[in-house]
């Protein structure tokens, strides 16, 4: 049985929840950061020096990093529809993770601190607003490709791509600010949440 560390209301450690009920995987699942056990606690650095949330324990080995976690799980377990086999196809998957978790996750990060978590010196007034521009291109842009070769962030069928491409477009929605019409991406918000696996960890804001 998997066990991994992490608070629930993380983005980065509802992925690797997302993906192993996807897969249909066993796993406890432990609170740990912002606002439970610290991750400089001595028996966490013991498994991730780097102090960041998710750490994952698999048959003795620790996992870190969510999307190559999830990429792991998905290969380990011969799930082919999530993690394609096919070299380009599997590309297309990981560049959009790797989009997600550069790119996208850097550009809303000085908003998100100043308005989610309400934290007064992430960042100037300029600095909010700059990165609540950079934000809203990168959406435009996976609207204009959800648009154009959706349904899902590499076409047709759902993949590992969709759990962190979903995750940060939740994270989009559940922000408390003004926002452009993006009629594709909430319809790609609205299918994923029709998900079994995926409706428990989409919805609320996630930190």
């Amino acid at each position: 049985m998997l066990r991994i560390l992490g608070r629930r209301s993380s983005i980065n450690v509802r992925k690797v929840l997302w993906a192993c009920d996807e897969i249909g995987l066993a796993y406890t699942q432990e609170d740990w950061g912002s606002g439970t056990r610290a991750t400089s606690d001595p028996e966490f650095q013991a498994l991730n020096p780097k102090g960041l949330v998710p750490a994952v324990v698999d048959d003795g080995a620790v996992l870190t990093e969510s999307n190559a976690i999830v990429r792991y799980l998905a290969a380990k377990h011969g799930r082919t529809d999530l993690l394609p086999a096919e070299p380009l196809a599997r590309l297309r998957v990981e560049e959009m993770m790797d989009w997600q978790a550069t790119d996208l996750n850097w550009s809303w990060r000085i908003a998100f601190h100043a308005i989610a978590r309400k934290n007064p010196g992430i960042g100037t007034p300029e600095q909010v607003r700059a990165s609540l521009a950079g934000w809203t291109t990168l959406m435009t842009v996976l609207e204009r490709r959800l648009a154009a070769g959706g349904p899902y962030a590499c076409g047709d069928v759902f993949t590992a791509a969709d759990i962190a491409i979903g995750l940060a477009v939740n994270r989009w929605f559940q922000m408390p600010m003004e926002r452009p019409d993006l009629p594709a991406a909430l319809a790609y918000w609205q299918r994923l949440m029709q998900r079994p696996a995926g409706k428990p960890h989409l919805g609320g804001t996630t930190d």
